[in-house]
């Protein structure tokens, strides 16, 4: 019970929401948009830890991104499986500060991963943002839409949250 009240968010804490497109540039810098940059001053976070997951990249503020260091290496290592997403996951995760045009710079090995190269799409998901190759994007929303949403399970889930 305690871990599922260290997971959820508070009502006034500020959220990322909303999804929009931009582009990266040559040097693997993106601009972070005005509403998200006002959710890392709300945590006063100067810049977030960006790491890979699901084919494109996961961006959290500085705390909650300890929170979440804390919860993986607080379970115990049981598995291969475990030990290798912790290597995956953490590994991999770039700290990456704002600049003062408010862009971070995403480093080589993560932008090949996510396979960013111009247009991209940046993914509100409320403690945290998701940074997608824009077509790969699209490609995820059309499964979810032809594909996951015409499993019962998926549905059963979805309607568990009354939606």
């Amino acid at each position: 019970m305690e871990r599922a009240h260290s997971m959820s968010l508070s009502r006034t804490q500020p959220r990322f929401r909303t999804e929009s497109t931009h582009a990266i540039d040559p040097k693997g810098r993106i601009i972070i948009p005005v509403r998200f940059r006002q959710v890392l001053e709300a945590y006063k976070s100067e810049g977030v830890f960006v790491t890979r997951l699901d084919k494109a990249l996961v961006a959290y503020p500085y705390e909650k991104w300890y929170e979440i260091e804390d919860r993986i290496l607080s379970r115990p290592e049981t598995s291969d499986e475990l030990r290798r997403f912790r290597r995956f996951f953490i590994g991999a995760a770039a700290e990456c500060p704002l600049d003062k045009q408010g862009r971070i710079l995403i480093p080589p090995e993560l932008r090949n991963y996510a396979q960013l190269e111009k247009d991209i799409s940046l993914v509100g998901v409320t403690d945290h943002f998701e940074i997608w190759n824009k077509q790969r994007r699209v490609d995820e929303d059309r499964e979810m839409q032809e594909v996951d949403m015409k499993k019962e399970e998926v549905k059963s889930e979805i309607a568990k949250l009354g939606l």
